[in-house]
Parts: structure tokens; C-alpha cells; sequence
């Protein structure tokens, strides 16, 4: 048995995005269902999950290795293989994996911008609700409704994916996205690309500084748009 191999795999900004994220959805969903002065505070977490979701794509194109959508989007054929077992293993997202994430970072950002034109006409007003018909905010509002069951639905999905890989693959997903890195056995090199392990993700304090910037700015600018208008 040599040493394990350790590989940087997610950068300290993708890290702090996902756990952030984490908090925001669950604040969300404890405070709409609390309702009435409480909703106020479902806003907050909204706007957090709305600033977090736009550096996310932005750090899509930006960021280390393994958070860009082009090192993990999959196309037709990496996901056929992927689907027929035979594509090595991978450091950072799986085919089937890359699509689930983004199906759920795409029906979040979905309910976020919805909820800024929603008005549940009791406790809420969406601060963009003013710039739609009243006709155009119902329909936001139930959007924003329905559209909560399918994030319900994705984030299961997430659970039981990350379930599934501790309990039949016996490979913890989550530390990695806890503490970094990836530990990987000498007898398992071989299964993966060597692309693919000789891709750390950057993950420095100039990638650090720069997320901090960005994230910093859609701050600013998320703010702007809600307190402005």
C-alpha cells in the first residue's frame, strides 16, 4: 500500500457557496412556512440565494478547474458512456451529476428572480412587483409556489445521490466539499483519467481575493437593485 494520493479538488469559494447555499434554503424554507412577519426575513434569504447563485455562474467561467462548467458539463456522448460504465472515474462531478447540479442551481435561480415579481397579497411583496401587471405578479407567485416542489424534488435527489455513494461505493462526497480535497488510493489511480488527476484546482489567495471581489460586487449590485427600485 503506497501513500493516498490528495488532490485539491473544490477551492475554498465553491466550498463556502455550497454551505452558504445550504444555510439560505433552509432559512428560506423554515421562515415561509413560519409566514407573516417572518416573511420578511424569507426575502433576505432569497436576495442571499440569489447574490450566491450569480457568482456561482460566474465562477463557472472563473474559477478552479473543477467548478468550471467546462471542465463538468457533459456532452451526449460523456454522459452515454458515463450511463454504460464506461467512462473512468472522476475527480469533481460525474456526467450525471454535472446535470443534476445544474438542474438545481438553474430551478434556484428560477425562484429566485421569480420571487422578486411575486406578491402573495398577505405578508409579501416582491421589491420588482411594482414593474408588472397585477395579472403578470399572480402568475409570478405561482411559479414561485409550484416551482418550490421541484427543488424539494432535486435536493432529495442530491441527498439520495450523496447517500448512495456512502453507502454502496463507500466514497464520502461530503468531506471533500468540507475540506477540499480529495483522497484518493494508489490501487484506484488507474480507473480514473490521468487528465483528470493532473488537474488540481488553483486554489490560492489570489483565487480566493478574486471570488471575494466578485462576490462582493453582485453584493452591491443585488442590493442596488432590490433597495433602488
Amino acid at each position: 500500500m503506497g501513500m493516498k494520493k490528495i488532490i485539491r479538488i473544490w477551492d475554498l469559494p465553491i466550498r463556502l457557496f455550497h454551505w452558504l447555499l445550504v444555510a439560505c434554503i433552509i432559512g428560506s424554507v423554515i421562515t415561509v412556512n413560519i409566514g407573516g412577519n417572518a416573511m420578511q426575513w424569507h426575502a433576505y434569504c432569497g436576495y442571499s440565494i440569489l447574490t450566491l447563485l450569480i457568482f456561482r455562474v460566474l465562477w463557472g467561467f472563473l474559477g478552479s478547474t473543477h467548478a468550471r462548467f467546462s471542465h463538468f458539463i457533459p456532452n451526449r456522448v460523456r454522459l452515454l458512456n458515463y450511463l454504460q460504465g464506461k467512462s473512468p472515474k472522476v475527480l469533481g462531478h460525474n456526467p450525471l451529476g454535472a446535470l443534476s447540479v445544474l438542474a438545481l442551481l438553474a430551478s434556484l435561480l428560477f425562484q429566485a428572480v421569480t420571487g422578486l415579481f411575486a406578491d402573495d397579497e398577505i405578508a409579501f411583496q416582491g421589491p420588482l412587483v411594482k414593474y408588472v401587471s397585477e395579472s403578470i405578479a399572480g402568475i409570478f407567485s405561482e411559479l414561485h409556489e409550484a416551482n418550490a416542489g421541484v427543488i424539494y424534488t432535486l435536493i432529495g435527489l442530491h441527498l439520495a445521490a450523496i447517500f448512495y455513494y456512502q453507502k454502496i461505493k463507500g466514497e464520502n462526497l461530503v468531506k471533500p466539499m468540507l475540506v477540499g480535497d480529495k483522497e484518493i488510493d494508489p490501487s484506484e489511480e488507474a480507473n480514473y483519467a490521468p487528465a483528470d488527476l493532473g488537474q488540481a484546482s488553483q486554489d490560492g489567495g489570489l483565487q480566493r481575493g478574486l471570488a471575494l471581489l466578485l462576490l462582493s460586487l453582485i453584493a452591491v449590485g443585488v442590493g442596488y437593485l432590490i433597495t433602488s427600485s
